[in-house]
């Protein structure tokens, strides 16, 4: 069985179908927070979630979210939470919907709440899950969770969905891991965990923002990041036979979700993505649709090939790679700037990077069209 981790969380679309996508204006994929609610306090948490807010989307809210979604081209549903996904009381009957609809879906959790039925029912709906697991040292974990004992708690949440079947072909498995200096040196004994039990290794540089702006403790410096990701490159050309090329912010992959996805908060805002926080919109008085036409923001993230600024668009990696647009915009305000976190500015080539190889409109004068529709700075 072969599981690419980019099927779960909606970033296995092929050039083409982002082409296509790109020319209709449409989604590929849809991130949905459900609450802000969370059963831990992660000192990384980009949301600084724990409690609830004020006005949260209702349920008949986001089966129309999903339907507008759905309208626009989306394949898949990427359940985040906001908070913690399994504490949002319809849950189930979200899951049902979206199976309804046809679409595919994977769901990020702690997976504290995880119990045998509900392991199963993810199952039987073919929901992809991606456990939140920083370490394998109990004190490591729980200081990263908040909350004491949310080692033996995650660890039982990731037996019941093994017991359950997980993974398979269409109900893949992983695990999200923050790189961060309290498990750095833990990152290539857990890679080599995950891939020798099919498990997807999801492990990400975090975006300073939310709780980690208070907790300083947990950077590490770029260098030590490209030395880890080296690192677990060679591992998975050597042991298991996936090659790539290390770069931020998630091992073994290229993030394009701007070409193709957005996100819809608990309390309704359109946002470009987690990193990206800055509300383009909101579903309760526009139509999804019409958020993101009218948008500056997401107009030019779906052109970010052409508007990238600094050091990013000489790249020789341009082709492929836009850098985490997240990182950029909590580093500098910027979203179009380059990524601060890369190791990779100093390799550029002479006269830019190759840009005809990233996902286009399918014709010159679908491009041409599609390059003209911006609007006004609001």
């Amino acid at each position: 069985m072969t599981l690419n981790y980019e099927v779960i969380h909606g970033l296995d679309f092929t050039n083409e179908e982002i082409g296509a996508c790109l020319m209709r204006g449409g989604l590929l994929s849809l991130e949905l927070e459900f609450s802000k609610r969370c059963n831990l306090k992660c000192i990384y948490c980009y949301a600084s979630a724990g409690s609830a807010m004020d006005n949260e989307l209702g349920l008949p809210e986001i089966k129309d979210i999903i339907d507008q979604a759905q309208e626009l081209g989306a394949k898949k549903i990427i359940l985040l939470g906001g908070g913690e996904p399994l504490m949002y009381e319809g849950l189930e009957e979200v899951v049902e919907y979206i199976r309804s609809k046809g679409l595919q879906q994977s769901v990020f959790t702690n997976g504290m709440l995880l119990t045998e039925d509900l392991a199963r029912f993810m199952f039987r709906h073919k929901v992809s899950v991606v456990i939140k697991n920083n370490s394998n040292i109990p004190e490591v974990q729980d200081a990263l969770a908040g909350v004491k004992g949310a080692y033996n708690k995650i660890k039982q949440g990731l037996e019941y969905l093994l017991t359950a079947g997980y993974p398979e072909r269409d109900c893949q498995l992983g695990i999200q891991t923050v790189i961060c200096r309290q498990n750095i040196k833990e990152i290539p004994d857990m890679w080599i965990w995950a891939r020798e039990r099919d498990i997807i290794p999801y492990f990400e540089i975090i975006t300073t923002q939310g709780r980690a702006k208070e907790h300083r403790e947990l950077q590490v410096s770029v260098n030590e990041i490209r030395d880890v990701f080296e690192r677990l490159e060679k591992i998975d050309e050597t042991r298991f036979g996936h090659k790539w090329s290390p770069h931020p912010t998630i091992a073994s992959f290229t993030c394009k979700r701007h070409l193709y996805s957005c996100l819809v908060n608990s309390q309704g805002n359109i946002q470009p993505c987690t990193g990206i926080d800055m509300p383009v919109g909101n579903i309760r008085t526009e139509r999804l649709a019409d958020i993101m036409k009218r948008s500056p923001v997401i107009q030019k993230l779906r052109n970010i090939y052409s508007n990238i600024e600094g050091e990013c668009k000489s790249c020789e990696f341009a082709f492929d790679c836009y850098g985490c647009r997240g990182n950029a915009y909590q580093a500098t305000g910027n979203y179009l700037a380059s990524d601060p976190a890369c190791w990779l500015h100093k390799k550029v080539k002479k006269g830019g990077a190759k840009k005809e190889e990233a996902p286009q409109p399918q014709s010159a004068g679908d491009a041409r069209e599609y390059n003209v529709v911006s609007c006004k700075e609001g």
